[in-house]
């Protein structure tokens, strides 16, 4: 499967940006019912696990919170590749948001 990744740099420290992010897959549910289902999160220490569908298409991943910065890489079906940017400019503005 195609991998993707994307980084977002950000000056909260690694414990209050995960609290900020410990919500987010919920709000983006939330926020795009009609397009995200089957969401599923686990967090581990500062590692979220994540999948969902949207579009028929299964996307999964890890995101790390790291002091300064939160690192995502995913996997998506070969199906998606041609939306590969579109999918990680999208997560970015999420984390961006969060984060700000």
């Amino acid at each position: 499967m195609p991998n993707f990744s994307t980084e977002v740099p950000h000056e909260l420290g690694q414990e209050q940006a995960s609290v900020r992010l410990r919500g987010l897959l919920e709000k983006v549910r939330q926020r795009y019912q009609d397009q995200v289902g089957a969401l599923q999160e686990e967090w581990q220490d500062n590692v979220l696990n994540f999948s969902f569908k949207t579009y028929g298409f299964l996307i999964s991943g890890a995101l790390t919170v790291e002091p300064d910065l939160v690192k995502l890489d995913g996997t998506l079906p070969f199906a998606a590749v041609a939306f590969r940017g579109k999918i990680e400019q999208s997560i970015r503005n999420e984390l961006e948001k969060v984060l700000s």
